[in-house]
């Protein structure tokens, strides 16, 4: 509790937060600039930006903020007492995922006002998917943060995102992408979330299987090295 009213005190991060998720999926609705390769652009576009925002709360809003944080000495401080580094990172991961909750509490009506008609049956397997990537997204934001000085570990959060962002599938179809960059995309957290949603929520498919084993790979994978590597300062 104590991890997410910090996380919500933080108004001005907040509002960037929540806000510019909305102003994408407005304008590139509205403005037919990427090739989302189908008839109504906020069919791609509502699972994409879902996927985005997800990936900026938890890999880059979490890591910056955790790498401050601990470059300021606040989680020195907190190294000497019983909480230890398992509980540490994962009330942050948990504080992020009630975020994300009020990310899509605020982009779906603004989705369905711009005519988006998502699958309802999807809506549990992407509740899921969005809780791995998370989970996975957040462990690799605390490696950065846990390994890296504050000012470093802000360019290179900012740096993964773009990368990611760019091979990711959310704003233009995976198919796209060459096809050696597909196959190396496909091993990452951003291309399986953003392939998981767009089945799930947008097509009304079932989720292809190497979506989940990705998944579920870097949700378990990226904590444990975050909670092995992490520094308090």
């Amino acid at each position: 509790m104590a991890e997410l009213d910090m996380t919500l005190r933080r108004g001005e991060s907040l509002l960037l937060t929540l806000g510019i998720p909305v102003v994408l999926l407005v304008f590139f609705s509205e403005v037919h600039l990427l090739p989302t390769g189908t008839a109504q652009p906020i069919t791609f576009l509502a699972p994409g930006v879902l996927a985005l925002a997800v990936m900026g709360t938890a890999l880059v809003n979490l890591s910056i903020a955790t790498g401050f944080e601990r470059g300021y000495g606040v989680l020195k401080r907190l190294g000497t007492t019983p909480l230890g580094r398992p509980a540490l990172l994962a009330a942050k991961i948990a504080a992020v995922v009630v975020v994300e909750l009020l990310q899509a509490a605020v982009l779906v009506p603004v989705a369905l006002g711009l005519g988006w008609r998502p699958s309802a049956g999807g809506a549990g397997v992407a509740v899921a998917v969005v809780v791995l990537a998370s989970i996975g997204f957040g462990g690799l934001g605390l490696v950065l943060a846990g390994s890296l000085r504050a000012e470093v570990n802000l360019a290179a959060a900012n740096g993964l995102w773009l990368l990611l962002l760019l091979v990711s599938g959310m704003l233009a179809p995976l198919s796209k992408l060459p096809g050696w960059l597909q196959e190396l995309a496909k091993l990452l957290p951003a291309a399986a979330l953003a392939d998981a949603l767009h089945r799930a929520v947008g097509l009304g498919t079932s989720v292809a299987g190497w979506s989940w084993v990705v998944l579920v790979v870097w949700a378990v994978a990226a904590p444990v090295v975050a909670a092995l590597t992490f520094r308090w300062e």
